[in-house]
């Protein structure tokens, strides 16, 4: 399977958990080699009363924060996949998913048991209004 057709079937479970509420939060992480970009965080933010995702790229020597809507947050994101990513931790209220790279590329997508017993606030403010 291809990464980037992988990586669709694991944002289809991130749009999911933003639209049944169990959303805690997103992390891209595990690089390839030293690079200046070491992480991106996501997380749900409310701008004119529309449910976007906010990125924030920790680089070794500052943030950057983007704003898009869900759709281009993706499109976003899975330009980072394989470079310099080579994973992606969706952390839900039931289960946490790891979409993962390995040395050959071959792409596996696990679920394990949920680190957050909350999900967003921000996410949780939007839906209950």
């Amino acid at each position: 399977m291809s990464i980037y057709i992988a990586f669709e079937e694991f944002y289809n479970k991130v749009k999911a958990s933003l639209a049944d509420g169990t959303f805690a939060k997103l992390t891209m992480a595990k690089t390839i080699g030293n690079t200046d970009l070491m992480n991106i965080y996501v997380r749900p933010i409310v701008e004119e009363e529309v449910l976007k995702l906010e990125l924030k790229y920790k680089f070794q020597q500052e943030e950057v924060v983007e704003i898009h809507t869900i759709d281009a947050a993706r499109d976003k994101l899975v330009t980072y996949i394989n470079n310099p990513f080579l994973s992606a931790i969706l952390f839900t209220t039931e289960f946490d998913l790891t979409y993962k790279l390995n040395k050959k590329r071959a792409v596996s997508i696990t679920e394990k048991v949920n680190t957050f017993g909350n999900a967003s606030e921000v996410l949780l403010d939007y839906l209950n209004q």
